[in-house]
């Protein structure tokens, strides 16, 4: 017999008391709502056998009269640890539903706040499974306690600091509200499970009960709803579909700030030209194609992670792999708007920039920009408002970027396919088309006068005119006078811009040499 024997088996009689969670009945309860447990969906995330948590005992206890032995035990509804995904160590911070429905009156703030300080400071990668309000709890909580509180959101700085430092991927894996809705947008990247996932400021009985509306949780906050309104950006229809967005989303970002993206051995040939791409764009300049083939055929194969797909999707964003490197992928997509940047569009911009500035990916534009969605809605919303930030964040980049123009680049929105004042590749396609407004818009203001003169041969006049202008809007003579650097053959498209991708990491290398903060990878 040890003399620290007993004490010992207390240690692991609290630990399986923890592992309990709820009790049976309430994880039977999640199980039937379609949901795994927080300690079920950790087992799926990481690698085996390299789960280490934190805070196991951490928890509400009653003790004997008599003897002072524990009698019953109700953990924190937050378990968080450390583990590996794919061989990166990152620290998790999971919401467990079975106590008290994820409110954060059955847990303990300073957990919550270790996690986040933990993985900032550590510089490790942290991924939220939100499952629950994580919030102030009831109003029931006001009696017991006997007062109220002002309301504070406890490490709350960490949360912020953190998307400055490390990665951050949030998934919501059930109802999530208030504190857990702000939790899950406080991140680089918000994942939803469709079916099982709600993300709202407050729930339907709040919001009858305030503002008069009937509304269930789908209707109110369905994965679906919120994502066409950026709140999330990956939908799923499972959870293990969501956990596998996780680990797309870390092996395509550095581990931390102070450190440089992680290039793999592609499968894919650098070298591929495919001659499909110089079908891929109309003759007819109004006719769409298939932006999301023209990404996939460029990039690397199977690489593709596209982000917010229903918010504002005329823009298009993406992170991927060009030759193995990681590189934020920006497009329109001429099947919306006829790719035209609205409000939303412009604020998707701005804050994917600011994603790819944040950890230091290289930037591939793929460029079909008419401009600014125009009308009235538009003006309503502000749009120019949005664009000039979008605009911004473009001019405040520093990291390597590569445009190349497919089709329209017009107006102010168009000026923004790159940072002008330094150095930037860019390379046309022969559909290229550019200037302050497209021909087809801008003749009749430009020539209005001289229409109006007409009279009846108003029309006769006009396609004169049109038939001019079109003998001058080749990229060919915008190319005679270096007005863009280089035209080329569609096909070589993918080879140029593997070229582009191994220089830039070139650059980034020398960049992070230069800067003691930095560590670059292999």
């Amino acid at each position: 017999m040890n003399e620290w024997d007993a004490e010992l088996a207390e240690l692991s009689h609290r630990k399986e008391l923890g592992a309990a969670m709820g009790g049976e009945e309430r994880v039977a309860r999640q199980h039937t709502a379609g949901r795994k447990t927080v300690r079920e969906r950790i087992a799926q995330l990481v690698d085996t056998g390299t789960w280490r948590e934190t805070g196991a005992l951490t928890g509400t206890a009653t003790y004997d009269d008599d003897d002072g032995n524990i009698k019953e035990f109700t953990p924190t509804n937050f378990v968080t640890g450390t583990g590996a995904v794919d061989g990166q160590r990152v620290v998790v911070a999971g919401d467990d539903f079975t106590v008290r429905g994820g409110a954060a009156d059955a847990s303990i703030h300073e957990k919550q706040v270790w996690a986040e300080r933990m993985a900032g400071e550590t510089g490790l990668p942290l991924v939220r499974l939100i499952d629950g309000t994580g919030g102030g709890g009831s109003v029931k909580t006001l009696e017991d306690a006997g007062r109220t509180y002002v309301p504070y959101n406890p490490g709350w700085d960490q949360v912020v600091a953190n998307l400055g430092r490390i990665p951050v991927v949030s998934c919501a894996l059930g109802p999530v509200a208030g504190l857990g809705a702000a939790r899950l947008v406080s991140s680089h990247v918000a994942i939803g499970v469709r079916g099982i996932s709600q993300v709202f400021v407050a729930g339907p009985a709040v919001v009858e009960a305030g503002m008069g509306e009937s509304v269930d949780k789908e209707a109110l906050g369905g994965i679906d709803v919120v994502a066409r309104a950026g709140t999330v950006d990956v939908v799923v229809d499972d959870e293990e579909a969501a956990l596998a967005a996780v680990r797309r989303v870390l092996a395509l970002l550095p581990p931390n700030t102070a450190t440089l993206p992680t290039r793999i051995e592609p499968a894919d040939d650098s070298r591929r030209r495919e001659e499909s791409l110089r079908d891929l764009v109309p003759k007819d300049r109004r006719a769409p194609y298939d932006v999301r083939c023209l990404i996939t055929t460029v990039l690397d194969e199977d690489s593709v992670l596209e982000l917010g797909r229903t918010f504002a999707p005329s823009t298009v964003t993406a992170l991927a792999r060009l030759d193995g490197w990681p590189v934020a992928v920006m497009a329109s997509d001429p099947r919306v708007y006829g790719g035209g940047m609205t409000a939303d569009g412009a604020d998707k911009m701005a804050r994917f920039v600011d994603l790819a500035e944040t950890f230091r990916l290289p930037v591939v534009h793929l460029v079909d920009q008419p401009g600014f969605v125009i009308g009235s809605a538009a003006e309503r919303a502000g749009t120019i408002r949005h664009g000039a930030r979008a605009l911004a964040a473009v001019y405040q980049s520093t990291v390597p970027w590569a445009s190349v123009l497919i089709r329209r680049v017009f107006g102010v929105a168009g000026a923004g396919h790159r940072p002008h004042h330094r150095y930037t590749y860019r390379v046309a396609w022969p559909s290229g088309d550019w200037g302050s407004l497209p021909i087809e818009g801008g003749l009749e203001v430009a020539f209005k006068r001289m229409l109006a003169e007409a009279g009846d041969d108003a029309q006769r006049v006009k396609s004169e005119i049109a038939e001019r202008l079109e003998a001058v809007r080749s990229p060919f003579r915008t190319a005679e006078s270096f007005l863009v650097e280089d035209i080329i053959d569609p096909a070589d498209t993918r080879p140029l811009l593997c070229e582009w991708v191994r220089s830039s990491y070139d650059v980034l290398r020398q960049s992070a040499h230069r800067d003691p903060k930095v560590q670059p990878r292999p």
